[in-house]
């Protein structure tokens, strides 16, 4: 087997994300690089190019290419990476790890490689989500697998919506809402265009760039906003930005490297 990386800095990741999900429908693994994120493609040899390490652009990106022989064993070390992550009283897990007894149990199938909740982004958005009182509407702006959407349809949030721009997210949300039983109403948007669709409550995952063009096109800011996939340093700006709307920082948790704040409309 081979691995493809794609590393790109984390200002440009989104973009890149987008033309490996076309060009990779069947997914990928993404891995955090610190200030930079790490796409790697699996193939059996002759499917993916072997290629010398270089230097490529992606539009106004630049992406470090390199490749590597995997063992055989790769797809069952790939489901090992894979874990279960507790949050409170939530549980999120792939299919084949095991439910904890008492805890709401959200199962994600990480194939389209958008993650199963095992980020510090995610992560920090479900201990503010449960921070909230559940109820009324909920949108989640950027839903990748739908994490979030389904962790706060299960929490008592009703109706729960989702957008991304990524067919496959929006394909990923749907399946696995249906497959945790739970409705979550999902479209394909572009939020650097165009709001996305208002609730009381809306939780954002998306990087420092994106989250910038959300607060330049936000027409109607909601009740509580709980923003994410922030490096500690760029929180400040963020919530400057959406402060302009009127919603102010109540709350911020950090993990490592990263951020999140609660916003709240004054």
């Amino acid at each position: 087997m081979i691995a493809l990386h794609v590393r790109v800095a984390r200002e440009h990741a989104e973009a890149v994300l987008a033309e490996l999900v076309d060009l990779a429908p069947g997914g990928f693994e993404e891995r955090d690089a610190g200030d930079a994120v790490d796409y790697v493609l699996y193939g059996a040899a002759g499917e993916l190019p072997a290629l010398a390490d270089l230097r490529a652009a992606a539009g106004a990106a630049l992406v470090d290419i390199s490749t590597e022989d995997v063992a055989d064993d790769w797809a069952e070390r790939w489901k090992a990476f894979h874990q279960p992550v507790d949050v409170g009283p939530l549980r999120v897990r792939p299919p084949w790890s095991p439910a904890r007894e008492g805890a709401i149990d959200i199962v994600v199938d990480p194939g389209q490689a958008f993650g199963t909740g095992g980020h510090h982004t995610t992560r920090l958005c479900l201990e503010l989500l449960l921070e909230q009182a559940p109820g009324g509407a909920l949108a989640d702006w950027g839903c990748g697998t739908g994490v979030l959407a389904i962790a706060a349809a299960k929490l008592g949030w009703s109706p729960v919506f989702g957008v991304d721009h990524e067919i496959a997210a929006v394909e990923a949300t749907e399946v696995n809402a249906h497959a945790n039983g739970v409705p979550v109403a999902v479209e394909r948007g572009d939020l650097r265009h165009a709001p996305g669709p208002w609730a009381p409550t809306v939780v954002a995952n998306l990087v420092r760039p994106l989250l910038l063009d959300v607060a330049r096109v936000m027409d109607r800011p909601p009740e509580t906003l709980i923003v994410s996939g922030l490096l500690r340093q760029e929180g400040d700006e963020i919530a400057t930005k959406f402060a302009r709307h009127g919603l102010r920082e109540r709350r911020r948790r950090h993990s490592g490297e990263w951020s999140a704040l609660t916003l709240e409309r004054a």
